[in-house]
């Protein structure tokens, strides 16, 4: 008899240990690891996506319209390459409009054209998306507005930036000027400057120019002669961000700093925006805490 006891507490000690187990989830299927935290940023908008999916990583004031800097300068671009029938090899004429452009405005950055060379359309847009050249964006303007007066072009190519900024359905963004200069009335948010990059991002000229560090670019002068043009992207994550693609910063005194950003690992692309950060330290801080979160959460 003492042996049955003893076997019945044995089995009764089983099932209660059990009990135990299964109550604290020891035996349930093991939890996923916790999410890791959200990152904090400096600057007052941020947006990161999945660029395969267009699913959102991160948010923070996310739609919240913004003065963009020469970010806008993404969407030059991307006019740019849309145009019909686009000959990237065609030469543009450095007029002295463009270069007396970036005299009367002091907050215009260059990409030190010549006035008299001849530029390709190709070389221009490595001068708009490496220095953030103001210039090759008003002969970019220029070329492929329409109208009969200089004037009336670049009205006409800023219009294009709006229509197609509504095409992409970039709702909280509206352009009044070709490089981010703007007139009061310059503005986009996080969202959609992420939304306006992965588009651009279908273009393999562009792919190729916002992940150039640097080049040397041989342009022929009013003589006909030749000189070289040479150009360093100011976005500083191409080198020290593994996997980094591109895209474009920008600044401004209201814009302050700004940054579009792009990413590869291991088979994923992140993509997103940080907008009105303090400084050029913090807006690379801030993309690059962004990128890794996404990378993550991806």
């Amino acid at each position: 008899m003492n042996t049955g006891i003893k076997g019945v507490r044995r089995v009764s000690a089983v099932l209660v240990t059990a009990s135990a187990m299964l109550a604290g989830g020891a035996l349930t299927t093991p939890a996923h690891a916790a999410a890791p935290p959200k990152p904090s940023i400096v600057a007052k908008g941020g947006y990161v996506m999945n660029n395969a999916t267009g699913k959102s990583l991160f948010t923070k004031s996310a739609d919240t319209r913004r003065s963009t800097g020469s970010t806008t300068k993404i969407m030059t671009a991307r006019v740019v390459l849309g145009q019909r029938n686009l000959n990237l090899n065609s030469k543009v004429k450095v007029d002295k409009a463009y270069s007396d452009y970036i005299v009367r405005n002091n907050y215009a950055s260059s990409a030190r054209l010549i006035v008299g060379d001849k530029v390709t359309v190709r070389q221009l847009l490595y001068g708009l998306m490496l220095p953030s050249g103001c210039d090759a964006a008003y002969a970019l303007a220029d070329k492929f507005g329409k109208g009969s007066t200089r004037a009336k072009r670049v009205q006409n190519f800023i219009g294009q930036m709006n229509s197609t900024a509504k095409t992409l359905g970039m709702r909280n963004t509206h352009f009044d000027s070709f490089d981010g200069i703007g007139h009061g009335a310059n503005y986009s948010t996080p969202r959609d400057l992420t939304k306006l990059a992965s588009n651009a991002m279908k273009y393999s000229t562009f792919r190729t120019v916002v992940k150039t560090k640097s080049t040397t670019q041989k342009v022929t002068t009013k003589s006909g002669g030749y000189r070289n043009m040479s150009w360093k992207n100011t976005n500083t994550l191409l080198g020290s961000y593994r996997g980094a693609i591109g895209v474009k910063t920008g600044s401004g005194p209201e814009a302050k700093y700004c940054l579009v950003f792009a990413a590869t690992r291991n088979g994923k692309t992140v993509i997103g925006t940080v907008l009105t950060s303090s400084s050029l330290n913090n807006r690379t801080a801030d993309a690059k805490k962004l990128m890794d979160y996404g990378f993550k959460v991806a």
